[in-house]
């Protein structure tokens, strides 16, 4: 049975921590996607465009990988629980 964890870190928080990298993640794929949609005929980005697609498009990444490792660490601590649980 998992028990109440006080200082748990909820999901928005997680979130906030993982703008940043989610932002820049998505700034360098869609700025590396647009060159490589020039050979069918797509004119490519400007890096600004792109800076500004990865500020945007970084808030719901943010949010789908914050989700993900709350998870990982409910997960964990779970499992953590459950040891504890077992050993004598």
């Amino acid at each position: 049975m998992a028990q109440h964890r006080d200082g748990r870190w909820p999901v928005w928080a997680v979130s906030l921590v993982m703008y940043p990298f989610a932002a820049g993640a998505a700034y360098v794929n869609l700025f590396f996607l647009f060159l490589m949609l020039q050979a069918i005929g797509i004119e490519a980005i400007s890096t600004k465009q792109a800076i500004y697609g990865g500020i945007v498009l970084g808030i719901p990444f943010a949010w789908i990988s914050g989700r993900w490792i709350r998870g990982l660490i409910d997960e964990a601590e779970d499992a953590a629980d459950k040891d504890s649980e077992t050993r004598p």
